[in-house]
């Protein structure tokens, strides 16, 4: 896997838009120091490195963005179907990310998204094997606070299908029919 390079200080960046713009813009991330990563768990084992890797995809570089982002899908959607106890904390971050015109891979995290919502394979599992529900850490349980994570924050559908970008429009009619939700 490969890991994110450290971004610059985000003061230095807010510094150089509102020098720039005259505009002092919206931080990002700023409730992801109030999760405890460090008691949760990926698919690599402790969660620590979700927040460097969500601050690579804000970024605004595409190459760090992607690669942030390729690495945190291995991380909290394994395989495209297979989610981890960390996932739900992450997708409100996802959301906020999916929202902001200046991240480079919106479609991309749209398309996790999805996947996250459409997840069944734990719950799958248990229905086959039900003494998986009595073990301490319970795969179907973080399965289904992932879901429930996409479904609660399935309110910003209503501007990124207005987006001018067709690919953030075409990924978010997808999720919205995942979520079974109509578009306008």
């Amino acid at each position: 896997m490969h890991s994110v390079p450290p971004q610059q200080p985000r003061t230095g960046q807010r510094g150089q838009e509102a020098a720039r713009t005259g505009k002092t813009p919206i931080s990002p991330l700023t409730a992801v120091g109030d999760v405890s990563w460090s008691a949760m768990r990926d698919s690599t084992g402790c969660a620590t490195a979700i927040p460097l890797l969500l601050d690579g995809v804000a970024s605004g570089d595409a190459q760090t963005a992607a690669t942030a982002l390729k690495e945190l899908r291995e991380r909290i959607c394994q395989y495209g179907f297979v989610v981890e106890q960390a996932t739900a904390a992450t997708v409100p971050f996802l959301w906020e990310l999916a929202q902001l015109p200046q991240v480079t891979c919106r479609a991309r995290i749209l398309h996790l998204l999805k996947n996250i919502a459409d997840t069944r394979q734990w719950e799958s599992i248990a229905d086959a094997y039900p003494k998986l529900l009595n073990h301490r850490e319970n795969p179907a349980v973080w399965e289904r606070a992932a879901r429930e994570a996409v479904h609660a924050h399935q309110d910003a559908l209503d501007v990124l299908v207005s987006d001018d970008d067709t690919e953030i429009v075409h990924a978010t009619t997808e999720l919205a029919r995942t979520l079974g939700r109509q578009t306008c």
